[in-house]
């Protein structure tokens, strides 16, 4: 009789022999399953649907476990960076006061935004090698304790002439933004097949939520005075708001933020945990990723998408004040609109990937119409009537937004095994750089042309986006690997197993395997 090693040897081999069924010997791939799999992940076939010979696996499922404890990782992750995002957009809200405060031109102002995305640009390689070889713990850890640093650095920086100890302040900070490649890597590790995508939209809401109070409470805390001093007292209360936030969230991080659980939570995180670390190399894993023509797609799509979303946050003032002169408080409120309705966007698109599995083509609709709400608001902000604005940034919002999470899913899809983190680095790198190139142009472009001019700019690049998005093969990798289990498995009253039949996709595959074992 036959071993259980020996017979998915020969089956394999008699299965890949028999030509005349239609099977042919599928190419191996490293799968993190050793000798045992033969997975073809790289078909670059147009589908989402994987084939069943795509799926043979010949190991039974390896046991695996949700813990509880994966929504506190998930509550204290999405916490910090909410304490991180907040800290980024308190000057571009009310960019028109600081200007005035520190006596300042537009793009000065503009670089305490921008100076997270060029950190973020410069620091890209280092952290996603830190998040392979020391995790996300440690990682998170170090995020943390920059944004609190950076936090109490600013306490002292409500001082007209302290602008160059503001900007240091907020480079410190700005380190801080290393765990945005994180979102997708936390759900990969700590959440099921099923709730994957649902995790890593929370874990992007902490982001947004940030980015909502961002808008919402800097115009509540610095009112637009004009005594000096008044308005010193004011940004000083503000900035050590922000510092005791971070100080809490840094200690909460130390205590209680987990690296991964015991045992894996889903078939695809098992296999990535059993590549041995000899047959893993950073390097060949970056490689990988930019041959794999349809996540380049990806980076450049979603870069383009964020990289406006970006530019708007930061010049959102700009506009407001250009046609509603004095609605600071408002623009504020716009702002918190665009976010809250992002979250709504992101919830809700992470539980329909979570049902569906319908990557591209979701993602493909929610960039489309983020190019209509674009295009929308555009035609509508010199209307004179704010509670146009405040609907049209709203469908905006929800759409653009909501892309976030779907972005960092897909891209997970596209390049297992590969580390998400690494995979979501590198669209978070080319979100900062076309931030960085959107800012800059589009801001200049208000200054010559006006609003109108910058937006069509962004509209513009949206559409090149949603071109690009329909250029993407559909090639779900994770989502084979989560089907490599079996599809049917007998257990006798005494709990041995009688019979394992795995589905091969054809019926002669079948047979021979139950005659063999």
């Amino acid at each position: 009789m036959l071993s259980r090693d020996e017979c998915s040897d020969e089956c394999v081999d008699d299965i890949g022999d028999d030509r005349g069924n239609g099977w042919s010997p599928p190419r191996k791939e490293r799968t993190g399953m050793g000798e045992y799999s033969q997975l073809s992940l790289g078909d670059g076939s147009d589908t989402s649907e994987p084939s069943a010979a795509d799926t043979a696996q010949l190991l039974p499922p390896v046991e695996t476990k949700l813990y509880k404890r994966r929504w506190l990782m998930l509550f204290i992750f999405s916490a910090f960076s909410m304490s991180n995002a907040f800290i980024w957009l308190q000057y571009g809200i009310i960019s028109n006061i600081f200007l005035r405060f520190y006596g300042l031109g537009t793009l000065a102002v503009d670089w305490l935004s921008m100076l997270f995305f060029l950190t973020y640009i410069l620091l890209f390689l280092p952290v996603t090698w830190a998040l392979e070889n020391r995790g996300i713990r440690e990682v998170v850890m170090v995020a943390a304790a920059f944004n609190c640093i950076g936090a109490w650095i600013k306490t002292g920086t409500a001082d007209p002439n302290m602008f160059a100890m503001t900007f240091f302040g907020q480079f410190v900070c700005s380190i801080g933004t290393i765990y945005m490649g994180i979102p997708s890597r936390l759900a990969s590790l700590w959440f099921g097949e099923h709730e994957v995508s649902t995790a890593c939209s929370i874990a992007v809401l902490g982001t947004q939520m940030g980015i909502a109070i961002g808008f919402l409470l800097p115009p509540i805390l610095v009112p637009n005075v004009d005594d000096l001093d008044e308005l010193a007292y004011h940004i000083r209360i503000m900035f050590y708001i922000s510092a005791g936030a971070a100080t809490v969230l840094f200690i909460l991080v130390i205590i209680l933020f987990q690296e991964k659980p015991e045992l894996p939570p889903s078939q695809a995180q098992a296999q990535a945990r059993n590549i041995p670390p000899e047959e893993y190399s950073y390097t060949a894993s970056i490689w990988n990723l930019l041959r794999n023509k349809p996540f380049m797609l990806l980076v450049v799509s979603y870069g383009l998408n964020i990289g406006s979303f970006y530019s708007i946050s930061t010049l959102l003032n700009r506009m407001i004040i250009a046609h509603y002169p004095g609605e600071e408080v408002n623009a504020g409120r716009i702002g918190l609109t665009i976010v809250v309705a992002g979250m709504a966007g992101s919830l809700v698109c992470g539980i329909w990937l979570d049902r569906t599995k319908t990557y591209k083509q979701t993602c493909l609709a929610v960039y489309f119409f983020s190019l209509v709400g674009m295009l929308v608001f555009t035609f509508t902000l010199n209307l004179g009537y704010l509670w146009v604005v405040f609907v049209t940034a709203g469908v905006l919002g929800f759409f653009m937004t909501g892309y976030l999470p779907l972005g960092f899913e897909f891209a997970v899809e596209l390049t297992f095994p590969e580390s998400e983190g690494t995979s979501s680095g590198m669209l978070n790198c080319s979100a900062q750089i076309f931030g960085i190139i959107f800012t800059i142009s589009q801001g200049k472009i208000i200054d010559r042309w006006g609003t109108l001019a910058g937006n069509i700019f962004l509209c513009i690049f949206l559409l090149i986006g949603t071109a690009l998005t329909a250029l993407i093969k559909s090639d779900l990798r994770r989502q084979k690997a989560n089907l490599q289990k079996t599809e049917e498995q007998t257990v006798s009253p005494t709990g041995s197993v009688s019979s394992v039949v795995q589905d091969y996709g054809a019926t002669a595959g079948k047979v021979l395997w139950e005659r063999k074992f």
